[in-house]
């Protein structure tokens, strides 16, 4: 069916009705998921995509992990080409290098059927509790190769005419210190998807296959044609910003920059990241599915909310991430702390830009997402592990000041409530509040960080702290301020103090505590 025959009310009612099937998947997911960085913190994401997989629907949830998962489905339909699908089967995979982000994200994806043919994907990936690796929670911070970081899973069917395969369940149950937790999850991820074919089989039935598919076709055109126009929009020229991690979590003392030049020449856009650190040592490198994750939200961010959100936004973009480089590391490159990574190159993007759109773009974000990952072992035996992802604030912009303690930019998870950590971990949050002042000042200031402390009333537990922004501030904004630093302190039974320089894996022992203020975001505009 040509584009011309198409009735634009009914492409605009599938358009929405798409959108609202993905939304339904990762409500189901988040229901369903029994880690609490899933059900509480909402470390997940659900899409739907074409045969082909360019996608053409996005829940409204994590964009790192909605940009990340665009590769991953386009890498199993290479590995499983769509004609050799059948009802009931499953595909997996979260090979870093391999169409994947870091080992703890799962990619799932499931065919759906109508009229005897495959005519879309629907896709969900979650983050892991455990896939092994040499610190519980697959997130080591010290880790200089991939092989220390956990499990990698190449693109495999899990599941085939309903039946998962037992050699890989066994495989994969063998290499997590919390099989249950994981296989539960992996089910609330089948779930979602399920429930997203049964969706599309009824629409399919409404319209017809081929109607649906051709419209689903026309929102793809739709959506470059929209993206290119937007881009027309903002003036031609190029603009440079740099950034920088405080380490690489093994060299402590060395900072890591990260450098961009966004270009802008009639609908096309460029981000260029030559002149970015090579690979480093430690684990903040990042695999270019999730840096691809940062550009897709940069680049939706600055044209406009009423495009559709699909593939066809992602055609005018070109990103050049040097090989060898901290985007675009070579095996065996460790890269589970890629979350900082990520962020400081989505700010870096967003802050070249503002010498384009010096009015619509705000100051720097806190870019940090502390991860803190506790583990150890119940009375039984069993392990347990349980992670979280603190925030900091979002920049303070010309129409008003910045949000404290929110999730920003790639990041969109929730925080974890204090009730779900201590009955998941034996430790107390003695407080979880605002750090008042910690937000740059400006006319308009930046969003402060947040303030929590946890006491271990059982130990010993193994800590795992990933964070950032503990020796480059984020950068205020025509003329504001930049915000305050992050810090965090392990505090002993005995009162010894040890400082923790953004990146830590320790044990903690009965009595000790865990004291941390995440970064304010930069304030826009001169204060007055």
């Amino acid at each position: 069916m040509n584009a011309e025959h198409l009735d634009p009310a009914t492409v605009e009612i599938v358009r929405r009705r798409l959108e609202a099937i993905a939304e339904e998947m990762q409500a189901v997911m988040l229901r369903s998921a029994v880690s609490p960085i899933v059900r509480e913190a909402n470390d997940a994401s659900a899409s739907l995509f074409l045969p082909d997989g360019t996608l053409i629907a996005q829940s409204v949830s994590l964009p790192l992990l909605l940009g990340a998962l665009m590769p991953a489905v386009a890498r199993m339909v290479r590995e499983f080409p769509v004609a050799e699908m059948r009802p009931g089967d499953v595909l997996l995979m979260n090979d870093p290098y391999d169409g994947g982000t870091h080992i703890p994200d799962v990619s799932l994806m499931v065919p759906v059927f109508a009229e005897g043919r495959v005519i879309a994907l629907a896709g969900a990936i979650v983050h892991h509790q455990d896939l092994g690796g040499m610190t519980p929670g697959s997130l080591p911070t010290t880790a200089t190769e991939i092989f220390q970081e956990g499990l990698r899973l190449p693109p495999l069917r899990w599941r085939r005419d309903g039946v998962i395969d037992a050699q890989v369940a066994r495989i994969i149950a063998l290499n997590t210190r919390t099989p249950d937790a994981l296989f539960w999850d992996l089910d609330a991820q089948i779930a979602c998807c399920d429930l997203a074919a049964a969706r599309l089989e009824e629409l399919a039935g409404r319209h017809g296959a081929g109607p649906l598919t051709a419209m689903m076709a026309e929102l793809v055109r739709r959506a470059e044609a929209a993206t290119r126009a937007a881009i027309r929009a903002i003036p031609d020229g190029s603009w440079t910003y740099e950034d920088a991690l405080d380490n690489d979590g093994v060299e402590l003392d060395r900072p890591v920059p990260i450098r961009v030049r966004v270009t802008v020449a009639g609908d096309e856009m460029r981000f260029d990241f030559t002149g970015t650190a090579p690979q480093v040592r430690g684990p903040v490198n990042a695999a270019p599915a999730g840096v691809m994750a940062g550009c897709f939200f940069a680049l939706r961010a600055i044209t406009g909310p009423n495009i559709p959100n699909n593939g066809g936004c992602a055609r005018p973009l070109e990103v050049i991430l040097p090989e060898g480089s901290l985007l675009n590391p070579q095996m065996p490159a460790a890269l589970n702390a890629r979350t900082g990574t990520v962020k400081l190159v989505t700010n870096a993007i967003l802050g070249a830009l503002a010498g384009a759109l010096p009015d619509r773009i705000p100051a720097a974000n806190s870019g940090c997402s502390t991860v803190m990952a506790l583990s150890g072992r119940r009375p039984d035996g069993s392990a347990w592990v349980v992670t979280e992802v603190l925030s900091g604030g979002s920049g303070g912009s010309l129409l008003g000041p910045g949000v404290n303690g929110v999730s920003t930019d790639v990041g969109n998870t929730m925080n974890l409530p204090v009730e779900a950590m201590e009955t998941d971990a034996p430790v107390r949050v003695h407080h979880l509040r605002v750090r008042r002042g910690s937000g740059g000042t400006g006319r308009h200031p930046g969003g402060a960080g947040i303030d929590r402390e946890y006491e271990v009333l059982r130990g010993p537990l193994t800590l795992t702290f990933r964070g950032e922004r503990h020796s480059h501030a984020a950068r205020g904004s025509a003329g504001g301020r930049d915000g305050r630093l992050a810090e965090a302190w392990v505090i002993r039974a005995d009162g010894a103090r040890e400082e923790v320089r953004s990146k830590l894996t320790t044990v903690l022992n009965t009595g000790d505590r865990l004291r941390m203020g995440t970064a304010g975001a930069g304030g826009w505009g001169t204060p007055t």
